[in-house]
């Protein structure tokens, strides 16, 4: 079965650096596009980047790139700023159907 483990959140000062990470199994990874989401308290789960083997979307200052080897995806965030507080998860869309992980908590506060 489809298994998303997220990894790496934490607490980071304003302007920090956090990289995450998402495990993958239970599928032939290299073959799926891979994405990150957000959730902050209140409000809606948004898209943040998004990761085929030929090409890249993301929202705002964050990169996202993966390794087929590992069967992980990952989120380098830089010049965090408190808005960007969220649980952040890992998600691909296979067979018609969502896959989420559990998320990860990253908190921007001084």
């Amino acid at each position: 079965q489809v298994q998303l483990v997220e990894s790496g959140g934490g607490l980071v000062q304003p302007g920090g650096s956090l990289r995450l990470s998402c495990a993958a199994s239970g599928f032939t990874f290299s073959r799926y596009a891979m994405s990150w989401y957000r959730q902050a308290p209140g409000k809606e789960r948004e898209l943040v980047a998004t990761i085929t083997n030929t090409a890249t979307t993301v929202k705002g200052r964050f990169t996202i790139s993966r390794d087929n080897a590992r069967n992980t995806v990952y989120l380098q965030m830089n010049s965090l700023k408190p808005e960007d507080t969220a649980v952040y998860y890992c998600n691909v869309f296979k067979d018609r159907e969502d896959y989420w992980g559990k998320g990860t908590l990253v908190t921007v506060s001084s």
